[in-house]
């Protein structure tokens, strides 16, 4: 009975860590060929445009929706207080600190994540990336390196760019529906405007943007199985994605706002 117990328990365990190891050798080997030569920049260049110019519409109306939703939330929460002056502040910490970089990252896994192990796994499970060794082209180099430099690269751009979309939601609702003075909301939005909230924001995103690349491209290049494999892979990176954003994201907040 206990052999039993010990075996189904073990199974798992044995996956789990099996998975990590496996997972943990993709990164160093993923993270050392991405700052050795040669770059192919070809490739970089792609990859920033996919993952950065082709994400703005998805960030801009996450982030401007999520702003307008705070300033709505916050002025009926503070109007029972009197605190209604507060509302900018609130739209400005919330968005900076949280909304913009977490949101941001979620669409951007659900959108390039995806996409990266779709292609990946294809290439896979077609012999494409074995061709890529028969030719004495190294596949971390020319697949991976590429994605992840623009993963880091680019999501902070998009981040930053996120802040002032949201914003700028919170400041139509603040002054066209709430009756805010547009010179009042400015001046409070630029008050307690800090370097800190900036800073945590980009640092989230770089973060953010290195954990949707690594598991988009992990979970192709380990894909198998052909066409239902490469489904499977494509799930696999938007959850583990998602999942990781959320847990780093405390653990971030956590390292910067901890007393």
């Amino acid at each position: 009975m206990i052999e039993k117990f010990l075996r189904k328990l073990g199974k798992p365990l044995v996956k789990f860590f099996s998975g990590l190891g496996s997972l943990s050798i993709f990164i160093i080997r993923s993270v050392g060929n991405s700052f050795v030569p040669p770059f192919y920049i070809k490739n970089i260049l792609r990859q920033i445009m996919d993952i950065g110019f082709y994400s703005l519409p998805v960030v801009g109306l996450t982030t401007i929706f999520a702003g307008m939703v705070i300033a709505l939330q916050s002025y009926s929460g503070f109007s029972r207080f009197g605190a209604e002056s507060a509302v900018a502040s609130v739209v400005l910490i919330s968005v900076t600190r949280e909304l913009a970089p977490v949101l941001s990252a979620l669409m951007v896994a659900g959108r390039i994540g995806a996409a990266m192990a779709a292609e990946i796994g294809t290439m896979r499970v077609t012999e494409q990336i074995d061709a890529l060794t028969t030719l004495s082209t190294n596949p971390y180099k020319y697949l991976i390196a590429p994605r992840l430099l623009a993963g880091v690269f680019v999501l902070p751009i998009l981040v930053l760019i996120g802040d002032v979309i949201g914003i700028f939601g919170g400041y139509v609702v603040g002054v066209f529906q709430l009756g805010f003075n547009p010179a009042n909301y400015i001046k409070a939005t630029l008050q307690e405007l800090q370097a800190l909230d900036i800073i945590t924001g980009v640092v989230k995103a770089a973060v953010f943007g290195f954990i949707i690349s690594i598991m988009g491209c992990y979970n192709g290049f380990k894909s198998k199985g052909g066409a239902q494999g490469v489904g499977e892979a494509t799930t696999n990176a938007v959850v583990s994605s998602s999942i990781l954003i959320l847990i780093f994201n405390y653990i971030i907040t956590g390292m910067f706002f901890s007393k």
